[in-house]
């Protein structure tokens, strides 16, 4: 298991009131893989985002789905910093038109 196979399984994970994943919006700020635990930190693209526990729900199912070997998952949402658009990747912002 590494960092970079979690992104994977994250972006499988779409933010429904935008339609692009995750990972592409920038949404997932740190990855961390120690033994068969992972941690990850969420952020929404709002700190008033109803979808919240949704999307942490999500997350930690298609790490298990996709990483079966991981013991431990853990999915913390997080708001500092705030999460702004200059954190979506070429991917999203062609996505949304930008």
């Amino acid at each position: 298991m590494s960092p970079e196979a979690v992104r994977d399984a994250l972006r499988g994970v779409v933010d429904p009131e935008v339609g692009v994943n995750v990972v592409d919006l920038g949404l997932v700020y740190e990855v961390t893989v120690e033994g068969e635990a992972i941690s990850v930190e969420l952020a929404m693209t709002s700190a008033a985002c109803p979808l919240g526990s949704h999307l942490k729900g999500e997350a930690e199912a298609a790490i298990r789905r996709h990483l079966p070997e991981a013991a431990k998952v853990t999915v913390n949402l997080v708001d500092d910093p705030p999460w702004t658009p200059a954190r979506m990747n070429a991917a999203a912002r062609e996505a949304l038109g930008w």
